[in-house]
């Protein structure tokens, strides 16, 4: 067994550099045991962990690595590592992981502090820290600019169930979102995404402006307000609010579709993750004309919402087929991931009321967005500070990899 050192070399980046170090080892038949690069400003931190085969080779090693850091103008620095340390360090990468992402429209050091800190508190490791949105210019000022962060750490949490609470507090009181997964095997291999529709995929609740549009938009509200008492489950609450809709005109209808504004980032976060293969469904207590309308129009693959039941031009006041609520959004969640022969855990769901939680639970990663207090608490990820895009960085996705996926379709 070999002599193990560790390599530190610092200062601005340069090409070729990696190239002239990593050749200068190549001299003496170093093996490379681990090897990391990070470049911020153009400023290169450059690690390796290597193992030197011959002993003696280790001062000629050392001598050539200064010098050749000297003629570039970095600085070097070569320890060796105890055998026996480098043997736990080994024997520890079986440890959990976590990916743990922060998303503001900036981001502080204040902000930082506090979420590293409750990783620390928890006995956790940060391994990695990267930044998944593009740089941030201080002259120029982005109409909605977004930044985020996304920590890697290992080790387990000493209270999950506190780390959480301490992550949502730091969110209410420091204006951030705070996501908190398992890195695994599934992380990276999502493939099914589903939204809910009203105040989700869109900002309006459609049965409102239908209300609205027939005159019963105080009735209307009185059901909605019962309902989030308790005092009515959601299919009843349902029924009675479109039997209120009887007598509207299909053309009325027709044109509310084109006027719901879209929310923040919808089209950017469709067009994306399309670009990347992901199949697209909406699940919805809302009304299929606007499921419709939208899956045409951001090219979503499924749409399953509730049919407002029209006879000789104007709405009944009834649904036909099952009332798609909490309950049944779970079920098509499973059966869409059946059809397309994936694993729940390969699925995403996103929404923003209590009927979304069912499917919000069950899916491998769940995100409540811009959701009422009670859904935050029960949901593990949040979006609540940025636009609809966020989903994109919680998966993990760099914003050059937005661009370029978004500009393919």
């Amino acid at each position: 067994m070999g002599d193990i050192v560790l390599i530190n070399i610092t200062g601005r980046d340069r090409k070729g550099l990696d190239a002239k170090f990593t050749g200068i080892l190549a001299q003496y038949s170093v093996t490379i045991l681990d090897i990391g690069q990070a470049v911020i400003h153009e400023h290169i931190s450059l690690g390796i962990l290597a193992e030197i085969p011959c002993a003696q080779d280790f001062s000629l090693i050392f001598k050539d690595m200064l010098f050749e850091g000297h003629n570039m103008g970095l600085t070097v620095d070569i320890k060796p590592v105890d055998h026996d340390n480098y043997e736990n360090w080994v024997h520890a990468q079986g440890k959990e992981r976590r990916i743990i992402t922060i998303l503001g429209r900036t981001i502080s050091a204040r902000q930082i502090s506090s979420v590293a800190s409750v990783i620390s508190a928890n006995d956790l490791n940060i391994d990695s820290i990267t930044r998944l949105t593009g740089r941030r210019s201080v002259r120029s000022t982005q109409e909605s600019p977004k930044a985020s962060i996304q920590f890697s750490v290992s080790g387990t949490p000493t209270d999950i169930t506190d780390m959480r609470g301490e992550f949502m507090q730091i969110s209410q009181t420091q204006g951030i979102d705070i996501s908190f997964h398992v890195d695994n095997i599934y992380r990276k291999n999502k493939k099914l995404v589903v939204f809910d529709m009203d105040s989700t995929l869109i900002q309006a609740e459609v049965i409102v402006g239908l209300a609205k549009l027939a005159g019963v938009g105080k009735e209307v509200d009185d059901i909605t307000e019962a309902a989030m008492r308790g005092e009515l489950d959601f299919k009843e609450s349902f029924r009675r609010r479109v039997a209120l809709l009887k007598g509207l005109r299909e053309e009325q209808i027709r044109g509310l579709a084109e006027k719901l504004p879209l929310t923040e980032g919808a089209d950017l976060v469709a067009r994306t993750l399309k670009g990347l293969g992901y199949k697209l469904g909406i699940l919805s207590g809302g009304f299929t004309f606007v499921g419709e309308y939208l899956k045409d129009k951001l090219g979503f693959d499924y749409i399953y919402a509730n049919e407002l039941e029209i006879e000789d031009g104007k709405v009944t006041g009834e649904v036909s087929g099952e009332i798609v609520d909490g309950e049944r959004k779970a079920c098509l969640l499973r059966e869409i991931a059946q059809r397309e022969n994936l694993s729940i855990q390969q699925t995403i769901a996103v929404g923003d009321g209590a009927n979304d939680l069912p499917m919000i639970s069950i899916a491998g990663l769940g995100v409540a967005f811009n959701a009422k207090p009670v859904v935050r608490e029960k949901a593990a990820n949040a979006i609540s500070t940025m636009g609809l895009d966020g989903l994109l960085y919680l998966i993990g996705i760099h914003e050059r990899e937005i661009s370029q996926s978004g500009s393919d379709q």
